[in-house]
């Protein structure tokens, strides 16, 4: 009964077409996430991090003790990472250590830390109080920035849900009830037309959804699979209903 199903698609070549692309193109679309997911990390790791460091140099600690301490007392990505990038620097200088450990990290947020604090160091300036600044400020800017991306995500996400899964399924409910292919209707080529107009309007909806969370090119990698997801909801659901 399954295979019989799905052998009911042999007729739909753009949706067989559309689905290996579809499963290709996921590939692509995992590294971008894992990546995104990791840099975040870092940075809401930040504002505690700094503060800690304000604190150790405040009891008298020179910086780079202080930050090997704390990479050693922390388990979060950016302690990790930055224990990991002092020792492998152990032999350069410090600031050379700061950079490649800002490179590794490649968040904006720790770039432009570890710039202020080569800056400072150079300055000879107050370093516990520029380290408690910095925390303060990114604490507040990664609150925003969460609470904007949850909202935005939220939103994208039921942008997608309705274009890609509700209407194609709402659309097949009202067309497999009042025109069957049981009842003998002949209406393959309607139904071709349709799942092509839900596969362009899903991909408006996603690439919609992906500028306004600010990912447009992570979520073209995940395009053709909502193509295909709302093509085949929209052919399946009126075979279903149909008949």
């Amino acid at each position: 009964m399954i295979f019989g199903f799905l052998e009911s698609f042999n007729d739909s070549a753009l949706l067989l077409y559309i689905g290996v692309i579809a499963i290709a193109c996921a590939g692509g679309g995992i590294p971008p996430m894992l990546e995104r997911r990791r840099r975040r990390a870092i940075e809401n790791e930040l504002p505690t991090f700094l503060e800690a460091l304000s604190d150790s140099v405040g009891a008298g600690r020179g910086l780079q003790e202080a930050m090997m301490e704390q990479s050693e007392a922390n388990d979060g990505p950016l302690a990790a990472l930055l224990g990991e990038t002092l020792k492998e620097g152990h032999a350069s200088s410090f600031e050379a250590s700061l950079g490649a450990f800002a490179a590794k990290t490649r968040s904006s947020q720790v770039q432009r830390v570890m710039v202020l604090i080569e800056t400072a160091i150079q300055q000879d300036s107050s370093l516990r109080d520029i380290l408690a600044d910095l925390s303060r400020d990114y604490e507040r800017l990664n609150d925003l920035m969460n609470r904007r991306e949850s909202e935005l995500q939220g939103r994208g996400i039921l942008i997608i849900l309705f274009v890609s899964v509700g209407l194609p399924v709402l659309i097949a409910f009202i067309v497999g009830l009042f025109a069957p292919a049981s009842k003998g209707f002949q209406i393959s080529s309607f139904n071709q037309t349709f799942s092509y107009f839900f596969a362009a309007a899903s991909a408006v909806g996603v690439s919609v959804s992906g500028r306004m969370m600010g990912r447009f090119k992570d979520t073209l990698w995940w395009l053709p699979m909502w193509m295909a997801v709302s093509m085949g909801l929209y052919l399946g659901a009126v075979k279903v209903v149909g008949g």
